[in-house]
Order: C-alpha cells, then structure tokens, then sequence
C-alpha cells in the first residue's frame, strides 16, 4: 500500500495561520485561443504545504537547500499516532515511545483529521525536542503546518535544526496507521534556500 501524505496545492488551501499572502496562486499566461498554447504560472511561498525546513529558516547563516542529502529522506519512518492531544507533543507523551539513535519520525496528529487550520493545533514542545535531540535522532515530521505554536524564539525549531535535524511540516496522515514505513521524500531541488516544498509518499513494509 503506498500512501501519498502531501497536501495537495491549489489555490484557497490551508496555509500557515489562513494568511492570504501565503497561498498559492495559479495565473493562466497563454491560452489555446489566443496564443494556440496553453501554460500557467505558479506563484508559491516555500512554506506552503508540505515542505522541508532548513536551518536558515530559524538561524542566522544557517545551512540551506545546497547541503540536502536524499539519504535522510528516502529512509524508514515511525509514525506515533498522538491525535489523542489536544495540545503539544511533551517529554511525557514521547517517553511512551520507542525512540532510537537515527529515527526519523512522524507524528499523526489531530491536524490530519481537519481541512481547516486549526488556531489550537498540535505542536511539539521544546521538551520533547530536546529530548529528540538527545536521541541522536535524524529526522521528524508533523502534520501540523508548523512544528511550534507561538513559542518564543522559536526553541523547537532552533534545537532540532541547530543539531542537523531534519523538519518536515505540513504532512497529511490521516489514512497512516501507527507502524514503520519507507518513506520517499523529494523535495523541489532549488537553489540555497530556506525551505523547499516536497512531494512526500509513505509505503507499507
């Protein structure tokens, strides 16, 4: 069974706190009656939907996109289902969790079940990152459209991407039960930037 957890770009989607300036406009630039081709134009912020987050993106000449290694995306995956919270992901909540050096992990949230943004969505705490970060784990993935909520100085961002620790936001697991899958993330392959969107499908071992 192969799972496609990305979200799906069109115009009016769910964006990061519904910010118009963030979603995505698709413009027709030549048409068949007028030019006998049909094109249009993408106009993206590299934060909408499901997508990757360097370190720049939270720190002052952090790395980019140019140090992307695929080996980090094209791996296992353990999705913990925690759509049971109705706040953060805490120290708590993941010491139930079998979590080892390496993991790269997803965590299925209440966020997967709406089509709206959620002003209260599921975030993971600083303490539960610090202690991914202890872990010596490699990657970890929300469905949330970012992985803090109106934390101060952005600490989950900042421990996680100041330790090479990958971030994907904005996954879509719904239909995911809790298991081990392979995971196949591409991301856009652009140059030197913060963030790249990225087609994301997970599939049953």
């Amino acid at each position: 069974m192969i799972y496609d957890v990305s979200f799906l770009i069109k115009p009016n989607m769910q964006v990061y706190k519904n910010k118009k300036e963030k979603m995505p406009k698709i413009n027709i630039i030549l048409t068949h009656e007028s030019d006998g081709i049909y094109e249009s134009q993408l106009t993206i912020n590299l934060h909408t939907g499901t997508h990757i987050d360097y370190p720049l993106h939270m720190i002052k000449r952090g790395a980019t996109s140019n140090v992307e290694e695929l080996e980090n995306l094209i791996t296992d995956v353990k999705v913990f289902d925690v759509s049971y919270l109705t706040d953060g992901i805490d120290l708590y909540t993941l010491k139930k969790f079998d979590i080892k050096e390496n993991d790269f992990i997803l965590f299925k949230t209440k966020n997967s079940f709406s089509e709206e943004i959620l002003s209260d969505f599921t975030y993971l705490k600083a303490d539960a990152a610090k202690y991914l970060k202890d872990k010596l784990i490699k990657g970890v993935g929300i469905d949330g459209l970012s992985i803090e909520r109106l934390q101060k100085n952005h600490p989950t961002h900042k421990i996680l991407l100041q330790n090479g620790i990958t971030i994907i936001e904005g996954l879509r697991l719904k239909q995911v039960k809790q298991k081990i899958y392979k995971m196949i993330c591409l991301p856009l392959k652009i140059y030197n930037v913060e963030a790249t969107p990225a087609r994301i499908i997970l599939i049953d071992k």
